[in-house]
C-alpha cells in the first residue's frame, strides 16, 4: 500500500544558517577593529626606535670622547630617505669621516618609519655634533679656538611626529622633547 504522505529526502550535505554567518561576520568585524589600530601605531613605533637608537648613539660617542680622552663626533647627513649618520673620530674640530669611523647608522626608510633628521642647531660645523676629552659639545671659536657649543638641537621627523634631542652646553645632558 502507498501512502500519501510526501517523501523527504534526506540531505548529507549540510548549509550554514544566517544566523551563523552573522555570527562569523561579527566577530570578524571586532578582530579588525582591534587589529587596524594597532598596524597603525607601528610605523610610529618605528621613528621612535630611531630616536632612540640615535639618543644612545649620542650617549655612547660621549662616553667613548670621556674613555679614550679623545674629541668625538656624529656627522649627520640628512637626506630624506637615505637620512644617515657617521660616528668617528675627530681631530680637534675636524671629524675623520675616512679612516676614523667607528659606525655608520642609517635611519632613513621604511625600517625606522621614513625618519629624517629634519633641522639641527647650534652644532660645531653644519650638522656635526662634536664632543670633547670630558663629554660636552665643543664648536670653534673666534681665532680658531675650540669653545663650549650653546645647547645643541637635533629635530627628528616622521609619520607625522616632531621630537627634538637637545644636548646641553658644558655638561653633555641629552633630553628629548615631544614637539606635538
Amino acid at each position: 500500500m502507498r501512502s500519501n504522505r510526501p517523501t523527504r529526502y534526506v540531505s548529507s550535505r549540510r548549509g550554514y544558517t544566517l544566523v551563523e554567518m552573522l555570527i562569523v561576520v561579527v566577530l570578524m568585524g571586532l578582530a579588525a577593529a582591534m587589529v587596524i589600530p594597532s598596524m597603525a601605531e607601528a610605523s610610529s613605533l618605528k621613528v621612535q626606535g630611531a630616536l632612540r637608537m640615535m639618543v644612545a648613539d649620542i650617549t655612547v660617542m660621549q662616553s667613548d670622547a670621556v674613555a679614550f680622552q679623545q674629541n668625538r663626533a656624529i656627522v649627520f647627513r640628512p637626506n630624506g630617505e637615505a637620512t644617515r649618520y657617521i660616528m668617528c673620530e675627530a681631530n680637534g674640530l675636524t671629524p675623520d669621516t675616512t679612516t676614523g669611523v667607528i659606525q655608520r647608522r642609517y635611519i632613513g626608510g621604511d625600517t625606522y618609519g621614513f625618519a629624517t633628521v629634519a633641522e639641527t642647531t647650534n652644532l660645531a660645523a653644519t650638522d656635526t655634533l662634536i664632543f670633547d676629552a670630558l663629554g660636552g659639545p665643543i664648536r670653534g671659536g673666534s681665532g680658531g679656538s675650540v669653545e663650549p657649543a650653546a645647547t645643541a638641537t637635533i629635530r627628528v621627523s616622521g609619520s607625522n611626529q616632531n621630537w627634538r634631542i637637545s644636548i646641553e652646553a658644558f655638561t653633555g645632558r641629552v633630553t628629548v622633547q615631544n614637539l606635538d
